[in-house]
């Protein structure tokens, strides 16, 4: 397949010492050269300079140039190479579903239809074409052009202006090749869109800088891709359901923020002109909801956009797509209840099966019902003594120093537990393979959690993991307004203290706590993630176009 070669890439795309607007210039005037070179009579292989002799290297590459000067060409003849409307009245999905397997080898039909796809496959014979279309879920079709049918002027033409990549236009009657493939036996056909740059090659697996820079290319070429942008949109379709089935109502809150929280991590900053200030673009939408069971909605979720401004991984992405849930006179175990269940049911609904296929081949089993383990029970087992929200600082400082676990900048009980158990747990994959609520977390990381009914220190936080990897959270939610205040003072401190990641403290909702919150349990997954734990793809392949630093920079 034609395709441009990593040379000319590189030229095309780094215009190095152009800014923007003088390179499009250049783009532009190397386009109306071209066109005037067409419209004076020149051929195609005249219109084109190979060599960019007179635009340098930073010009269109030859084959771009070859399919501008098709584009000229179809003007100059008065034909729209973008028309706004086709005739079009099947699919080619349609075409498949109503005539595979239904006509035998060299069977013609006189069912007469008119579709449209992208062109992935040309062979040009004397009085013959064949051309394969595919449809944007890659279901493919075969389209024959004969001189006979269509007239030696057309498929002249044909020849001379379609290329790979193309979207086309043909009307015929459903047929079967002499070899039995499904075509259509086209009796008109027309240019739907006309492509200016090739396509990668078929018979090649993009590269990561390809994938993740032009995911458009991998939505054509690769069929991996192309599952995940319809996996994805399958997934939330089932969250939702799911969620609307218990009575929740979908909500939308502010993705530009006055005060930054709702979530222990460092935020994106902006600033409003309008209003002169500085404004966060939210790490969580979790106050706002909890606004709104004060409100009186009872069960509530949102699926949308979340920021945080720290590292990128294969799990970790700055932009990414949260679901939170709340619901009042629920606890904690109520959310870990419904959560099994919108992961379950999601991976049923999507893939047919509980058991998913990961991306190497291997089968991930997320049916039946889900272990649980307690933080500082889990900690003390590692260790071989045992750590309580009683062990002191300087204590677990030492075992810190001892595993060479390293220290934060601002430490206190609660980080230094998460960090010691993180080191047992998280470093291996294998040790949470299996899918596991981790339970009951130290209060002073977890500023918005109700504490436990029966463990001081503790609070009715879990965390699940899948195939060793954090994928949701939930409390008991605090809604107390007295102890919602003492625990900002600590963020706040912890803030001046140097913490990056620490809370402001929110007067607006504290005073939204004393009007009354109900009892309520809430929850938090990452979407991005559950892809992750359903196909076992990075989160850059699970985001369908990922934030990437430019080349230029």
């Amino acid at each position: 397949m034609e395709e441009l070669t990593e040379e000319q890439t590189e030229k095309s795309e780094n215009a190095s010492g152009m800014n923007t607007v003088e390179r499009a210039e250049l783009l532009l005037k190397q386009d109306e050269t071209i066109a005037e070179r067409i419209a004076g009579g020149a051929s195609l292989d005249e219109a084109i300079d190979p060599s960019n002799e007179q635009y340098g290297p930073h010009a269109h590459p030859e084959q771009v140039q070859m399919r501008v000067a098709k584009r000229s060409l179809m003007l100059q003849n008065g034909v729209d190479p973008y028309p706004a409307e086709l005739p079009v009245t099947h699919t080619i999905q349609q075409v498949r579903e109503a005539y595979e397997g239904k006509l035998e080898a060299g069977q013609e039909t006189d069912d007469v239809v008119a579709l449209a796809g992208r062109v992935i496959f040309l062979r040009n014979g004397g009085g013959l074409c064949f051309v394969q279309l595919e449809a944007g879920d890659g279901t493919p079709i075969q389209g024959m052009l004969s001189k006979k049918e269509i007239g030696a002027d057309s498929l002249k033409e044909f020849k001379q202006l379609v290329d790979l990549g193309d979207f086309l236009f043909l009307k015929g009657r459903v047929i079967s090749s002499k070899t039995g493939e499904l075509s259509i036996f086209a009796s008109e056909w027309k240019i739907a869109t006309k492509a200016l740059r090739p396509l990668p090659a078929l018979h090649k697996e993009l590269n990561e800088e390809q994938r993740t820079r032009k995911p458009y290319l991998g939505m054509i070429v690769d069929d991996a891709m192309r599952k995940m942008v319809r996996n994805r949109a399958s997934v939330v379709s089932s969250l939702r359901r799911n969620f609307e089935s218990r009575g929740y109502i979908e909500a939308e809150t502010p993705m530009l923020q006055t005060l930054r929280g709702g979530a222990t991590a460092r935020p994106f900053t902006t600033h409003i002109n309008a209003f002169d200030m500085g404004l966060y673009l939210r790490i969580a939408p979790e106050l706002f909801l909890k606004r709104m069971l004060v409100g009186g909605i009872d069960r509530v979720f949102e699926i949308n956009r979340a920021f945080r401004n720290e590292g990128a991984d294969a799990t970790h992405a700055p932009e990414f797509t949260t679901i939170e849930a709340y619901e009042a006179y629920a606890t904690y175990d109520t959310m870990a209840t419904i959560t099994q269940s919108l992961i379950q049911q999601a991976a049923l609904d999507t893939f047919g099966s509980t058991t998913v296929t990961l991306a190497d081949g291997t089968e991930y089993d997320l049916g039946g019902q889900w272990r649980e383990l307690d933080m500082y029970e889990s900690l003390s087992e590692k260790l071989g003594e045992e750590v309580t929200p009683a062990t002191s600082v300087q204590t677990l400082q030492a075992f810190a120093d001892k595993l060479g676990v390293e220290h934060e900048k601002v430490e206190n009980h609660g980080k230094l537990v998460e960090n010691l158990w993180d080191h047992f747990y998280t470093e291996d994959p294998h040790q949470l393979w299996e899918p596991t609520f981790v339970r009951d977390f130290p209060v002073e990381t977890s500023p918005l959690t109700k504490s436990h009914r029966s463990k001081p220190g503790q609070v009715e936080k879990w965390d699940l993991y899948i195939r060793g990897f954090e994928l949701g959270t939930a409390y008991s939610e605090l809604n107390d307004p007295v102890v919602q205040r003492q625990r900002f003072v600590e963020q706040a401190k912890m803030g001046m203290a140097g913490d990056d990641e620490a809370m402001d403290i929110d007067e607006d909702f504290i005073e939204a706590l004393g009007v009354g919150m109900p009892p309520a349990g809430g929850m938090g997954m990452g979407l991005d993630r559950l892809l992750i734990a359903l196909t076992g793809a990075t989160i850059r392949e699970t985001i369908t176009f990922p934030l990437v630093k430019p080349l230029s920079m």
